[in-house]
């Protein structure tokens, strides 16, 4: 399974940026759970949103200005970003794990993983 994070670049502060996740051929897809995470140099990666059949999550610090949506026949997950602020920049990862449960937003529960796009705030 590979996974294709694309969409990150440089945007202004309150300006808005849509993120794709992209997934090889995998099985069940409308049962696997896709998150989208951060990660800035010295700090862990954290869970910024995720979705699954049953539910969708954000974290606190995005919650009313991101919004997760997928589509299972294209095999795509998007994010989309606005009012983006200098804190949200840093690398963004997305990740997926074949289970049919309630995602969640922390990186242990993902088996793979993209390479990461590069989102940059500031202006």
């Amino acid at each position: 399974v590979q996974l294709v994070e694309s969409g990150g670049g440089l945007v202004q502060p309150g300006g808005s940026l849509r993120l794709s996740c992209t997934a090889s051929v995998m099985s069940s897809y409308d049962y696997t759970n896709i998150g989208w995470f951060r990660q800035v140099p010295g700090a862990e990666r954290e869970g910024v949103s995720c979705t699954s059949k049953f539910n969708t999550m954000y974290s606190d610090s995005v919650k009313g200005r991101f919004t997760i949506s997928r589509d299972n026949a294209k095999r795509i997950v998007y994010l989309q970003m606005n009012d983006l602020k200098p804190e949200d920049a840093g690398i963004y990862y997305c990740a997926a794990v074949g289970r049919s449960d309630y995602c969640s937003l922390l990186p242990r529960r993902y088996y793979y993983w993209g390479q990461g796009t590069q989102v940059t705030v500031s202006s």
